[in-house]
């Protein structure tokens, strides 16, 4: 049976990356102080960076970016939808003066 996946906080992800970056740590030295994988804390460190406080959100929570981008493909959607329907409209009325 295979191993199931653990899940860590926020605080302790931001607190293994800044053992990296602000104690001068190696990333194998603390990932094996954790029991973690040094490719996780790589991910970590890099996405942190990226991401700055934004980062570590955790499932469900977007960024702004994201956001914007699904509210729009929404009115997009919406807009398509009104196209249509006065497309079919412009026939119809078209067809009934001929």
């Amino acid at each position: 049976m295979g191993k199931s996946r653990r899940k860590h906080s926020r605080e302790f992800k931001v607190e293994a990356v800044r053992q990296v970056i602000e104690h001068g740590r190696s990333v194998a030295e603390v990932a094996e102080g954790l029991g973690i994988n040094r490719n996780l804390l790589t991910r970590w460190k890099a996405e942190l960076e990226a991401e700055g406080g934004q980062a570590f959100r955790g499932n469900g929570v977007i960024s702004a970016e994201a956001e914007e981008i699904r509210q729009l493909r929404r009115r997009l959607a919406i807009a398509e939808q009104e196209r249509d329907i006065l497309k079919k409209a412009v026939a119809y009325f078209a067809k009934d003066k001929n």
